[in-house]
């Protein structure tokens, strides 16, 4: 079985040295409730939770899948009573308003845990991880009495949230949708339809399920502009806020999928159920977009939950593995061969997997902190600086993290070999729960679209200036510093580079909008690796100051600045070839006709 160690000396070195997370807290009204030595109980609890608990759990949920009998879903063996712990260890409530019953700790310290989950059981974390979500929508948007009647029971755990919006006939395009609301005499609507691809849309883990579902009224306007988004429970409640008649919605079938198994996700069928307006009427989907971008981090994670998961098992694989010698001699000559992580190639794999963890982790958790400020920052211009980074790192935390996530996955299975082919190592379940990462909550393509077209092209290129000048000014900080010359040099001129870029996809969209398509999603991977450059820069400083310093932590700090150097000369050359594929233009995307694509068969 897999096996997995909270990576907590690298989370200890991104949120205390490199971010300072405890003077973050500091400043955040109830954030002083957050200090290093509650931080490090939370993270050590979360860490036994998740190797003791989930761990196990992931490889039977996978092979069991879950069951749909009687018009009820069950989820595998086991995944119920690992919940009931999780509610009765308070994680539900972590990051939420005490006014609803949560602990009011900081959004980012419930993100650093969500990594955990993710890279011990993704399936199993997506039951709970949706709910965060849907008390958001409902925070934001909810009525009084919808606050009262869901959202305590959503941030207790004892009742789990959905997001409702793919149909068989739309995904993206939710302008589509066909699932109707009809107004009811008592003020609630008659929700008839059917959505799709609904992940943890029904179970046996929680005592109700609280579905919000977008749908047009009979009036609503044509397009997005018609959708309106409803409360829908699986169970209406009663007067005294328990679990009363079943609504009209159930499971009509569980999706057969290349992976996250253990998870549910269903066919769900509303039948005259009975909804509840969320907000204003044909403005749902900007309610929506609350929990779709808390989503969209959410995914992020997943991507950067199992990149750590498969480096460490392929780490352990590596140092244990024995084939062949060494090219240079011998490495181990009392062994009959060498552990295969003396070869270059090994190696190569190893260390791409390390720094996408390493550096994704340092992206979640500056993003996480962006959040945070966002929530309950004390400043109005501190609110509206980590709100414009927070749009433009959104889209590329749940793009970036998620394609390396994938890449990092199957280069786990590699250096398994044949090995990794074989169930028995759950290296390869780890690429088949990461491959729908790439999907949900919105496409590689569709992240893309929505940062250069509508984060940086719409904004006249104001919001990625906000960054690019933080980048800027930390290049020119450290201008003189020989030390990090090898990291500072390239990264300032990336990042005047990426300032270049934009300018010309945005004078070539004013003759042709399709420009922006094409080059979008080379763009958002470039916006990526320049992004992690920055992060690794950053802690290449830190890295290098504790090494003069002769710390006694020398070989962290050493593996630290190595693997940026690793990231710099191996990895960041990527940008080169995203580069010439974004400066090509849409010409040779759009040259041959639809009718043309397919000469050489018969359709």
């Amino acid at each position: 079985m897999p096996d997995y160690q909270a990576p907590l000396r690298d989370l200890r070195f991104v949120m205390d040295e490199m971010l300072d997370y405890p003077a973050h807290y500091a400043r955040l009204p109830g954030g002083e409730e957050a200090t290093p030595d509650v931080v490090a109980a939370i993270l050590e609890e979360g860490a036994r939770f998740a190797r003791e608990v989930l761990l196990p759990l992931n490889q039977s949920g996978d092979r069991e899948g879950c069951l749909l009998e009687g018009g009820e879903v069950k989820a595998p063996k086991g995944f119920r009573q690992a919940y009931q712990q999780y509610v009765e260890g308070g994680w539900p409530s972590l990051a939420a308003d005490p006014e609803h019953g949560g602990q009011g700790l900081p959004h980012s310290l419930a993100m650093v845990l969500s990594e955990m989950i993710c890279a011990t059981n993704l399936a199993w974390g997506m039951y709970p991880g949706l709910s965060h979500g849907a008390a958001d929508a409902l925070r934001h948007h909810g009525t009084e009495q919808q606050q009262a009647t869901y959202l305590t029971k959503l941030v207790e755990g004892v009742w789990t949230g959905t997001m409702c919006l793919t149909e068989p006939h739309c995904g993206t395009d939710l302008g589509l949708i066909k699932t109707r609301a009809v107004p009811m005499a008592d003020g609630a609507f008659d929700i008839t339809g059917t959505k799709i691809f609904i992940s943890a849309g029904d179970h046996d883990l929680a005592e109700n399920i609280v579905h919000l579902v977008l749908a047009k009224l009979p009036d609503a306007p044509e397009g997005s502009k018609g959708i309106s988004l409803f409360v829908v429970p699986k169970f209406l409640p009663t007067e005294t806020g328990e679990p009363g008649e079943r609504n009209g919605v159930a499971c009509g079938s569980l999706e057969h999928k290349m992976g996250i198994h253990g998870n549910a996700t269903c066919v769900m069928n509303f039948d005259g159920a009975r909804g509840f307006l969320v907000g204003p009427p044909n403005k749902g989907l900007a309610c929506m977009f609350t929990m779709m971008n808390a989503a969209r981090l959410g995914v992020g994670i997943q991507g950067l939950g199992l990149t750590e998961a498969s480096f460490q098992n392929a780490l352990a694989y590596a140092r244990d593995r024995q084939q062949m010698r060494a090219l240079s001699g011998p490495q181990a000559p009392e062994k009959p061969a060498d552990p295969i992580i003396v070869h270059p190639d090994v190696r190569r794999m190893l260390l791409t997997q390390k720094a996408f963890a390493e550096g994704g982790r340092m992206l979640v958790l500056y993003t996480a902190q962006m959040l945070d400020i966002v929530e309950h920052g004390q400043e109005a211009a501190e609110r509206e600086r980590a709100e414009t980074l927070l749009g433009l790192l959104t889209p590329i935390v749940k793009a970036f993290l998620t394609e390396v996530g994938f890449e990092a996955t199957n280069e786990g299975v590699q250096v398994f070999g044949g090995h990794g082919f074989i169930q028995e190592w759950g290296m390869e379940q780890l690429v088949r729960d990461a491959r729908i990462t790439r999907l949900y909550e919105g496409t590689t393509g569709i992240q893309a679209l929505d940062l250069l077209g509508r984060k940086v092209l719409m904004s006249q290129g104001e919001s990625l200036k906000v960054f690019t000048r933080e980048i800027h000014k930390f290049c020119q900080a450290e201008e003189g510093n020989g030390e990090l010359a090898e990291f500072v040099t390239p990264l300032a001129k990336l990042n005047t580079e990426w300032g270049e870029l934009t300018m010309g996809i945005g004078m070539k969209a004013m003759q042709d909008r399709e420009e922006v398509g094409a080059a979008s999603v080379d763009y958002l991977m470039y916006a990526g690796y320049v992004t992690l450059a920055y992060l690794f820069a950053r802690a290449a400083k830190l890295a290098s100051a504790m090494l003069a310093e002769g710390s006694d932590e020398a070989a962290f700090y050493q593996a630290k600045l190595d693997t940026a150097r690793f990231y710099f000369q191996r990895l960041l050359p990527r940008t080169r070839a995203h580069k010439a594929a974004i400066e090509a233009g849409a010409e040779p995307l759009m040259a041959i006709s639809a009718e043309d694509f397919g000469l050489g068969f018969e359709i």
